[in-house]
């Protein structure tokens, strides 16, 4: 279009607008909130969905916890409020049987979730109690340790029994020097009176995880040798395969056991479990659902910046009601009549759209700037897609050129003769 080129176009947008400043201004404030609504929410859930990802990181968020509890229906015999124990050869049956699940992590403990004590602990006169947990590699696939010395358990150490400790920062800032940066490595610690080769110092993200720094892991071989737990198994963490609907797998997972142990179906207490999957789930559609919520809560808050433009340009079409008959009579066509105001819509909606976007962007970087190191609250690097934005961008100024039709459209039809007649 030859108007977007001609220096008197702007020329005419400019003194226009400047002319009625306070309402223009007014006007833009409409949009411009819209799209900063937009912006800034939009980056606000992103970076909650950040965080959460951050917190989370190093999970199996496809994971389910599962203990034994008691029984709650008389069945085949048995009473109700009968004991039932989860065993180590159960892990290779429920691979045989549930095939969507992924791997399994069989674990005992003291201490921590599991309501009984915690174990003594010492080294060099200095004493504690801590939890203690006895684990197989896998676990840490599950729940992956972030390890500021040395390893975690191998299939080795759980193969040859060993006597080897992965501690917590907290019980490695109690038994060594922690301000000097003590490599505790090879070093023993004292634990129910059998001595243990530190292997590794993990630390736990605060706010965050499942575990404490205030935990030892050895091998579960050891662990069952150390309380003659025989085959009896505290808990066993079941993660299940990318694809796999987690809570059919929690719901196989009981049945199995449940036919195994001879528990009723019905019965919902013999075996407790947490649905880490599940939580997740209910999570990320939150964090969606908040996202989608700002995108129609800020496309509405724009739609009503604009049609308040177009409220505005039709008051400024009368206004000027002389000026356009003046310019048809001296041989302006309609089209460029309709253009000009088409234009004036167009260049006020993209002009408040983008102050809005900076103003959003600006907010996020100082949200950013104040939860940088922030790991207790779940908030993460807050960004906005550009292409949502230039999509907003797109409709905001199709919106205008729409609606700007109307204002248009009343200029066009104001007769030459009936403008030089007016007041």
């Amino acid at each position: 279009m030859n108007i977007l080129f001609k220096k008197d176009t702007w020329q005419e947008i400019y003194y226009s607008l400047r002319n009625n400043k306070l309402r223009t201004f007014l006007t833009m404030i409409g949009v411009g909130w819209g799209m900063f609504l937009y912006v800034s929410l939009l980056g606000a859930a992103k970076g909650m969905e950040n965080g959460f990802d951050k917190l989370f990181s190093g999970f199996a968020t496809n994971s389910i916890f599962l203990w034994a509890q008691k029984t709650s229906i008389p069945y085949d015999g048995f009473p109700k409020g009968r004991e039932v124990h989860l065993k180590l050869s159960d892990m290779d049956m429920l691979k045989r049987k549930v095939n969507a699940i992924d791997y399994i992590s069989p674990q005992n403990a003291r201490g921590s979730f599991t309501g009984t004590p915690g174990e003594s602990m010492s080294r060099n006169g200095k004493n504690g109690t801590y939890s203690l947990t006895g684990d197989y590699s896998v676990g840490n696939k599950i729940s992956e340790k972030k390890l500021i010395f040395g390893r975690y358990i191998n299939d080795a150490d759980v193969m040859g029994n060993k006597n080897v400790v992965v501690i917590g920062e907290e019980i490695y800032k109690n038994f060594f020097d922690a301000k000097k940066k003590e490599n505790p490595v090879g070093k023993q610690v004292n634990i129910k009176g059998i001595f243990f080769n530190v292997i590794g110092v993990f630390r736990v993200k605060k706010g965050g995880g499942f575990e404490n720094d205030q935990t030892a892991f050895i091998p579960l071989s050891t662990y069952t040798k150390m309380y003659n737990a025989g085959e009896q198994i505290d808990m066993f963490a079941i993660v299940s395969k990318p694809n796999a609907n987690v809570n059919g797998v929690e719901e196989d997972v009981k049945q199995v056991l449940k036919t195994k142990n001879k528990v009723s179906p019905e019965d919902t207490n013999a075996f407790g479990s947490f649905n880490l999957g599940k939580e997740f789930k209910k999570l990320t559609g939150f964090l969606t659902g908040m996202q989608l919520l700002t995108i129609i809560v800020g496309t509405l808050t724009i739609l009503a910046g604009v049609i308040a433009i177009s409220n505005i340009l039709l008051i400024t079409v009368k206004e000027r009601t002389k000026e356009i008959g003046i310019r048809r009579a001296l041989g302006a066509k309609p089209a460029e009549v309709r253009n000009q105001i088409l234009l004036e819509s167009v260049v006020i909606t993209l002009s408040s759209g983008i102050l809005g976007f900076m103003c959003g962007i600006f907010v996020l970087i100082i949200l950013n700037a104040l939860t940088q190191n922030q790991d207790q609250f779940p908030f993460y690097n807050p960004t906005v897609n550009y292409g949502n934005v230039f999509g907003a961008m797109a409709v905001m100024v199709v919106l205008g050129l729409i609606i700007g039709m109307i204002p248009a459209q009343r200029a066009v039809k104001i007769r030459p003769i009936e403008a030089l007649r007016s007041e």
